[in-house]
């Protein structure tokens, strides 16, 4: 009887393989997990940059979890090589216990998720957060990045070594370096620190110069007196070649011969021929002249009176 039963776990284990199993297959070349508090919403900001093994075949699904609290994430990505990311086909199941899984389609071997974790406890100006790495995955190279609000004081992280530095955007990092960790293995971090407002620290970010905006050289800087020859320059380039197209275009136009307007040179009918002068003939019935030696006249018909 033992051993029928073995048979049939064993034969539904080749036909149906675990979850479990899948997971155990993939690994993390790296992953980076920054962790922003009250940057843009009241709570914790979290964003991981995970990069897959090379021995990890694409496409592959990603089973990742994450805190029930945090509901629907922010962002499902792969990046490209040159940084680019851009959405990923994802399934979120119902959550289970303190955890909601993410079932992502991974295309490429670089993935970002973020989410919102609510779980930031404020004690009046005490500031309270733990995140805990579940542990699902094997990673060669683990790290954790702490943004500290500007107008946060006393932050500590603890446990671990932590290396404070300042960024080029002005804030300031907490970091801390787990290093290599294998699947099954939990990470925990806890983060507190002092900060007497509510303040955001999107809101709290401006935007500085490149260089003082009292240097006459300053990039970007206008100066009318460096730009006056260009200005010049421009401006007689426009006129000579304005002139230019006027003298070809007047060039092309042609002298429109003047018409005058046709003086009629008929005579009343009851003119006859001995009422003309010069001995020129004009026809009694329709004033038309006649020419030399005309015995009619060419425009009506009628009979020329002679002398």
């Amino acid at each position: 009887m033992l051993r029928l039963f073995l048979l049939i776990l064993v034969l539904l284990t080749s036909l149906f393989p675990s979850s479990i199993h899948a997971q155990t297959q993939i690994s993390f070349k790296s992953l980076l997990i920054d962790l922003w508090p009250e940057f843009d919403r009241p709570s914790m900001l979290v964003m991981y940059q995970i990069s897959l093994s090379e021995q990890v075949k694409l496409p592959t699904e990603l089973n990742l979890r994450i805190p029930a609290s945090a509901g629907a994430p922010n962002a499902v990505a792969v990046c490209q090589p040159d940084g680019g990311c851009f959405n990923t086909p994802y399934e979120q199941k119902p959550p289970q216990g303190e955890w909601s899984t993410l079932v992502i389609q991974a295309t490429l071997p670089d993935l970002r998720v973020e989410y919102y974790d609510p779980q930031l406890i404020k004690e009046g100006s005490s500031r309270h957060f733990e995140y805990r790495w579940p542990g699902d995955f094997a990673v060669e190279s683990f790290k954790i990045k702490v943004q500290q609000p500007p107008s946060a004081k006393e932050m500590s992280l603890k446990p671990g070594m932590v290396n404070v530095s300042l960024a080029e955007d002005g804030m300031t990092y907490y970091s801390l370096d787990v290093g290599t960790v294998p699947a099954g293995q939990t990470v925990a971090l806890q983060i507190n620190y002092q900060k007497d407002n509510d303040d955001l620290t999107f809101n709290e970010l401006s935007v500085e110069p490149s260089e003082p905006l009292g240097r006459q050289n300053a990039i970007g800087r206008f100066s009318v007196s460096t730009a006056l020859p260009f200005i010049l320059g421009a401006l007689g380039i426009t006129l000579i070649a304005g002139g230019g197209l006027w003298y070809w275009l007047s060039g092309r136009q042609k002298a429109q011969p003047v018409k005058r307007a046709r003086r009629s040179r008929r005579k009343p009918a009851a003119e006859t021929a001995e009422e003309s002068e010069g001995g020129i003939v004009y026809c009694h019935q329709c004033g038309n002249r006649a020419s030399p030696g005309d015995r009619f006249c060419r425009l009506c018909g009628a009979p020329l009176r002679s002398r």
